[in-house]
């Protein structure tokens, strides 16, 4: 059944979906056909939010406080242009912690297209690290729930976000994962993803027109990767507790 607005669907054990632009999945080229044995042609991209698309702020409810990453817009306007499928799939668990509603999730979203442009779909998990779901990220719940929204195969979708959770995701879904590192993006995190970018418009360009072309760390072009060198002593950053699961007993994280 087709969600006609921008209200949220969920079930009890699942993520909130939200569909407010359909006119976000038109086609402006059928895709290309794939090769016998080729990698099926790109038909969505997934991006993670916060880090990905706007600073992490970490439980942010509040649309004032919603600042695009660098290359974020022109980003999204190079997979729309392609006619391709858009969506976000974001953890959320301010909401479980009683820090975020779901009317102040859905005010960071409007807040979002009012800078970047309409998404096809938002699949958000307000669940805690601790619920037991299977839509948090690194499970594959929210990718299911985006691709099964915008009708599209996870194995022609990929998924770009700065974390190991969210390249978890995508794998567990069969989907392709992007790493954009930022700040804090941990080494380990660089070092396992398949592929990786060091900005959020090379990778999207990369996906769209050199989609055989290595996306790995001695590929990079742009500015680099943001953090310290590998030589130089490791350095504390912060880190979005909504990025990183709780450490040590509990209450020990935020």
């Amino acid at each position: 059944m087709l969600i006609t607005s921008a209200a949220p669907t969920s079930r009890a054990d699942g993520p909130w979906v939200f569909a407010p632009a359909r006119q976000a999945r038109r086609r402006v080229r059928p895709p290309r056909p794939a090769p016998p044995g080729a990698t099926p042609p790109l038909a969505a991209v997934l991006f993670d939010r916060d880090g990905t698309l706007i600073e992490d702020v970490p439980y942010n409810g509040d649309p004032g406080r919603v600042r695009p990453m660098p290359g974020a817009r022109a980003a999204v306007e190079a997979v729309r242009g392609r006619g391709l499928s858009l969506g976000v799939v974001s953890n959320q668990s301010g909401v479980a912690r009683g820090l975020l509603t779901r009317e102040r999730v859905a005010a960071v979203r409007r807040r979002v297209e009012e800078l970047l442009g309409p998404f096809g779909v938002w699949a958000v998990c307000p669940h805690g690290p601790d619920d037991g779901c299977g839509c948090r990220k690194p499970a594959p719940g929210l990718v299911h729930a985006a691709c099964a929204e915008l009708g599209v195969d996870p194995a022609r979708t990929a998924v770009v976000g700065d974390i190991g959770a969210d390249l978890a995701a995508a794998r567990a879904a069969g989907a392709r994962g992007v790493l954009v590192p930022t700040s804090v993006t941990r080494p380990e995190e660089v070092a396992a993803a398949e592929e990786s970018a060091p900005d959020l418009l090379t990778a999207v360009r990369r996906l769209l027109d050199l989609e055989d072309a290595p996306l790995g760390p001695d590929d990079a072009e742009g500015p680099p990767v943001q953090g310290p060198p590998a030589q130089s002593p490791p350095v504390q950053v912060r880190q979005s507790p909504e990025h990183r699961p709780a450490q040590g007993p509990a209450g020990g994280a935020p």
